[in-house]
């Protein structure tokens, strides 16, 4: 199988020195990604797929390692503005475990695959509107980089192809794979944090 390669932000080398920029960009790399899927069929899809589900996960947990322990503490109302992301984000997965469960094919692929990208983009709709632009204005250049380095760490963790001995590609996405992705992004951003 050919490795598969998730865009991250970045790959436009625009120097990621502002957290906010480079998050918002995921969100348009996520929002392109929901398009191949859509628009592809077959094993084409389940790349695409593939690609969409590493880079949530990878996305997801650096903001619930880096973004929202700082907007928790830098603004007045950060507890609940994270409290509602974290929500929005679980209602996210519960979509996306649902979505799992079924083959690319299946004829109620696509219709749960809109309800997803729904929630995705709602999600990152409220996350631009009422996190990231408080984070901005609560820290200076230097902590924005910082938090930037930390998700580049993340980015850089994720697996580029599918694990060996999970052959399902419905398990490879959905099990181990996943749960280990998140553990190595969250390694990989406090070592950062730690190092910036």
């Amino acid at each position: 199988m050919p490795e598969l390669h998730t865009p991250q932000a970045g790959d436009d080398h625009t120097p990621d020195l502002d957290v906010v920029g480079l998050l918002m960009r995921q969100h348009g790399d996520i929002r392109n990604l929901f398009d191949e899927v859509e628009q592809s069929k077959g094993d084409e899809r389940r790349d695409a797929l593939h690609r969409l589900v590493r880079l949530l996960a990878v996305h997801e947990t650096a903001e619930e390692e880096v973004v929202h322990p700082f907007a928790r503490r830098a603004f007045a109302g950060g507890e609940q503005v994270v409290e509602d992301r974290l929500a929005e984000e679980r209602a996210a997965k519960e979509t996306l475990s649902a979505l799992d469960d079924l083959d690319t094919d299946d004829p109620e692929f696509l219709p749960k695959l809109r309800a997803l990208r729904t929630d995705v983009q709602e999600h990152a709709r409220a996350e631009e509107r009422y996190e990231f632009t408080h984070i901005r204005r609560s820290t200076d250049v230097t902590n924005l980089a910082t938090m930037a380095k930390a998700v580049k760490a993340a980015e850089a963790m994720a697996p580029t192809r599918p694990h060996p001995g999970v052959e399902s590609a419905t398990a490879n996405v959905a099990l181990g794979p996943v749960a280990a992705l998140m553990d190595r992004t969250k390694d990989a951003v406090r070592k950062a944090m730690k190092n910036g």
